[in-house]
């Protein structure tokens, strides 16, 4: 369905002002579709779609149900909500690429989709790790220490990243720092791609 070699960027928003200023923002560097509810985001969803940019609280069809859809489909696009919905632990549950509180600006939405896009080429043990990363810095940005500490769900989450972040360390040779381990991932990423 795409006519051109340009990413596929698909806006699944309702309301057409906000719609209308990120397809400006992007349509220079993607291909942009546009939907304004879910059943329409459905409808335009193929396997040209690359990445997906979804509002959460939409009437008719959820933003939430949305993702449960595209998931279901297992088209392998990477998909941002993009929402004013304040993030609680029920993100955990969601499959989701990555979470941006409304209002967002220009750059932070160009950030989003070009880091989704890098993603697309990690394997699918990278993709998980870095979705439960998203999670993770989406709630200690959004959720106090103490309502953090109070939780099993983050407790678990923490662990598993960790679990993860230990494992493809080992499998990359035994890194022993944040950058480090970015750079690597990088250097593997550039090494798919030639």
């Amino acid at each position: 369905m795409s006519d051109s070699d340009l990413p596929v960027v698909l806006i699944v928003e309702d309301e057409p002002d906000v719609a209308e200023t990120y397809k400006l923002w992007l349509q220079q560097e993607y291909e942009v579709r546009m939907a304004q509810n879910g059943d329409e985001g459905l409808e335009q969803l193929d396997a040209t779609v690359d990445v997906v940019l979804l509002d959460r609280m939409m009437p008719g069809l959820s933003g939430d149900e949305v993702l449960e859809r595209i998931r279901e489909r297992d088209l392998g696009c990477r998909v941002a909500m993009v929402t004013a919905v304040e993030p609680d632990f029920d993100i955990l549950e969601m499959g989701f690429d990555a979470y941006l509180s409304k209002p967002i600006r220009s750059e932070q939405l160009h950030e989003t989709v070009d880091n989704l896009l890098d993603r697309s080429e990690y394997d699918s043990l990278l993709q998980e790790y870095y979705a439960l990363v998203e999670k993770q810095a989406t709630l200690e940005a959004t959720k106090s220490s103490a309502e953090l500490a109070e939780s099993d769900q983050y407790d678990e989450l923490t662990q598993r990243v960790a679990e993860m972040r230990d494992d493809l360390s080992d499998t990359l040779g035994g890194i022993e720092d944040d950058s480090d381990f970015i750079a690597t991932l990088r250097g593997l990423s550039d090494d798919e791609d030639n």
